[in-house]
């Protein structure tokens, strides 16, 4: 199943029907049991939703950095992020890909 970033923003956690997807590098990650962090709220609300791949990256909570572009990430950066998805594949459910 493939989801556009459209569509993907119908999973921020504000449709308390719906699950809490965030996508790093075009995959994205059912976080629905870290509602507390990912939900509305929560420490991490603002990447439920979207890609979230350069703000992990630079462990950073500015709303621009909140997109999908690795462009100009040092290498440090990218192995933060690579970290970050490890930690998700070993606690998220995931089987979607986001549309680039």
């Amino acid at each position: 199943m493939e989801l556009t970033h459209d569509q993907l923003k119908q999973y921020d956690g504000t449709d308390p029907s719906k699950p809490i997807y965030i996508s790093v590098k075009g995959r994205i990650f059912d976080v629905s049991t870290g509602k507390s962090f990912y939900g509305p709220g929560g420490s991490y609300a603002l990447f439920a939703g979207k890609d979230a791949s350069r703000a992990l990256a630079k462990m950073s909570k500015n709303d621009e950095d909140v997109i999908g572009s690795l462009d100009g990430l040092t290498e440090k950066e990218l192995g933060v992020l690579a970290d970050w998805e490890k930690k998700f594949e070993a606690n998220c459910w995931f089987s979607l890909c986001l549309i680039p």
